[in-house]
């Protein structure tokens, strides 16, 4: 599944100043500021010349989007100014496009050196805080509890602003003059900018160039040209005239509640997300206590993936992971991941399944050397930071495992080791979240939204409803009439698996990190390592069961070597042998709900105004559950998107 766009890594900016000590690119040959310094420049063009904070006065949301957003001085200026307005609008959010982000300690120096109000530092070391990663892709950052939004897109504006959803009520062009980075002024890019555009929307800039007024009319704005700041001459403003109501979300934020269906890894992400945002939520599911779907699950890893060419799944489960850490790592213990790190071996081509008891063979050695630099190859294409993924030997992957293993891989920085119920539970504690034990039996359309009949009668109408109940979502969508739009998710199955757990100190007190290949061993929980996992087709029931502890055991076995592996090893013998008597471990048994593709389906049900999926996660909910979760908050209250449309189209309910 390749993406639909040729790959380009990121190349950060590099520090530098000019000979008035102004932050500098080299490779545009151009400053970071006003040379009169920035904050003036952003009150007079920026804020001034979009008719701020006049203009977001008395509005729920305010949206404003940015070229360039270099230092982040524009942000923190746009902030500021919402922060001291005190009939500002309820919430702020900027998106803003960079194709050269700064690398977080080079971001820091630039900002204590040039962003030195004492009013925007408190803000600067907030941003400082969140700054992400120098991966391709989107980035939000949450602030003031939720209610300032940065929507950061790393990448090629050209290429990145089309494949993004939202409105915007005004936009920031501040980019490098068009005499140095043409690419940010041209036709095309307004025009594409223009498509964003709410009704009503401006604009303005500090470059008066004929040739970016002439685009900005053939996009569709009214300009005026009016006297510049600082040295410059001029400045432009512009208003949209167009037609069209920009890319916004089509869905209207709800003006009663929302209903969302399932209390699993899904449904308590979506139901979060939404009450982050003030919108009541009411989760009704059928379990609770000891029967809700995670209840036994001791531990569960969270790891992103990575591919040759980047492709949608990458892109995807990047996108997953990054979001997760942004939501949950705030989270009180025992909810909170623990961000240990996941060693992914690489797969294991025909060694077989047991332990690694010595280095093998001469051809097992040049195999793990090839491999290596395989790893090392793709990695340095793909340009990604090593502080989030690195190649590494056999004997590397060891020290960090703090075990014998049996080949190298890829180590990842953020892997997270999760608790789910406990992290579900967490998750939907805190205000405006309420509780309904109910089995949903079908949907129908009333006054004032949707009315969900339950084995225990009717709920009051909803004026949204998300159905995040896994593999129970085409029964339902079927019992309220809705299937037969869906052929994607009438073909969603069932696979039950399990894992086991064992005493750590069997293995001589179990990795310290995730170690991964074609099974998996988390670091000990409550002094016991989980083992997993089998995948069963057809089957009745979702149970622990020794033969499939058996395969647990085995696949852990061979990703490791030495005593730990031999232990693993004669666990699983003791089962093989007689797994008609063996007792099984301790462990637990669930079901996945897996979509042709095993992609989830995320968004709202073709032509079933209010009605969302957040569905399908398969065997990767905690990749899901925070990402998908604010994609569908996002929709439902009409702000941006957290993902690009191009992955968007492929999640979306079909």
């Amino acid at each position: 599944m390749s993406s639909l766009f040729s790959y380009q890594p990121l190349i950060p900016a590099e520090p530098a100043t000019d000979a008035r000590g102004l932050p500098y690119s080299e490779r545009y040959g151009d400053v970071y500021h006003s040379p009169h310094g920035p904050w003036g420049q952003i009150d007079y063009v920026f804020l001034r010349g979009n008719g701020l904070p006049g203009r977001w006065r008395g509005r729920d949301a305010y949206t404003v989007c940015e070229t360039g957003f270099g230092l982040g001085l524009n942000f923190l200026g746009l902030w500021r100014a919402w922060r001291a307005d005190p009939a500002r609008s309820r919430r702020l959010h900027m998106v803003s496009f960079e194709a050269h982000p700064w690398r977080r300690d080079d971001l820091e120096r630039q900002l204590r050196a040039h962003a030195g109000a004492d009013d925007t530092r408190p803000l600067a070391d907030a941003l400082l805080r969140q700054w992400p990663p120098l991966l391709p892709g989107v980035h939000r950052l949450d602030f003031e509890q939720g209610n300032v939004t940065l929507t950061l897109v790393f990448g090629d504006a050209a290429a990145c602003v089309p494949r993004m959803r939202f409105g915007a009520d005004a936009f920031f062009l501040d980019g490098f003059a068009p005499a140095r980075n043409p690419a940010m002024w041209t036709p095309a890019l307004l025009q594409a900018l223009a498509a964003h555009a709410l009704p009503g929307a401006t604009a303005a800039t500090w470059c008066s160039a004929g040739a970016v007024r002439r685009a900005l009319r053939e996009a569709g704005f009214e300009v005026t040209r009016e006297a510049g700041f600082g040295g410059k001459t001029h400045m432009v403003t512009a208003r949209w005239t167009g037609g069209g109501e920009g890319d916004a979300p089509r869905a209207p934020a709800p003006t009663g509640h929302v209903l969302v269906v399932g209390a699993g890894l899904a449904g308590a992400g979506v139901a979060h997300a939404l009450a982050l945002r003030g919108v009541a939520v009411t989760v009704v599911d059928a379990s609770h206590g000891a029967l809700t779907p995670h209840g036994g699950h001791v531990a569960a890893a969270l790891t992103p993936l990575v591919s040759r060419d980047d492709n949608t799944r990458a892109r995807l489960s990047r996108a997953g992971s990054q979001r997760a850490l942004a939501r949950w790592l705030d989270l009180p213990a025992p909810a909170v991941p623990l961000r240990c790190g996941t060693l992914q071996l690489t797969r294991d081509r025909g060694r077989g399944t047991g332990p690694a008891t010595g280095r093998g063979t001469s051809t097992d050695r040049d195999a793990d050397v090839d491999a290596h630099a395989a790893n090392v190859a793709m990695l340095a294409a793909l340009g990604f930071p090593s502080e989030w993924v690195r190649a590494v030997d056999a004997a590397e992957a060891a020290r960090l495992a703090g075990l014998p293993v049996s080949r190298g891989g890829l180590y990842f920085g953020d892997g997270l080791l999760v608790q789910p119920q406990a992290l579900i539970d967490a998750l939907m504690d805190m205000p405006g979240i309420g509780r309904t034990f109910a089995r949903v039996l079908r949907l129908r359309p009333g006054a004032g939204g949707w009315i969900a009949e339950t084995d225990g009668g009717a709920l009051p109408a909803a004026s949204g409803v998300v159905l995040a109940n896994a593999a129970g979502t085409p029964a339902l969508l079927a019992a309220s009439g809705l299937l037969e739009r869906l052929p994607r998710l009438a073909r969603m199955h069932a696979l039950a698996g399990e894992v086991a757990s064992i005493e750590a100190a069997r293995l001589e007190g179990g990795p310290r990190c995730i170690v991964g290949g074609e099974g998996y061993l988390l670091p000990a929980v409550a002094g016991a390592c989980v083992a997993g996992s089998t995948y069963v087709h057809g089957a009745a029931t979702a149970e622990i069961t020794a033969a499939g502890q058996e395969v647990c055991l085995s696949k852990a076995a061979s990703l490791l070597g030495g005593a730990p592996a031999a232990a693993l090893s004669a666990l699983a013998s003791s089962l093989r042998a007689d797994a008609a008597k063996a007792a099984p471990l301790p462990g637990w048994a669930g079901w996945r709900a897996v979509l042709p593709g095993r992609l989830p389906a995320v968004g709202p049900v073709p032509d079933a105004p209010g009605l969302f999926l957040a569905t399908g996660y398969a065997s990767r909910g905690l990749s899901w559950s925070a990402l998908a979760g604010d994609v569908v908050a996002a929709l439902v209250c009409g702000e941006p998107v957290p993902l690009e449309s191009d992955l968007l189209a492929e999640i979306e309910p079909r």
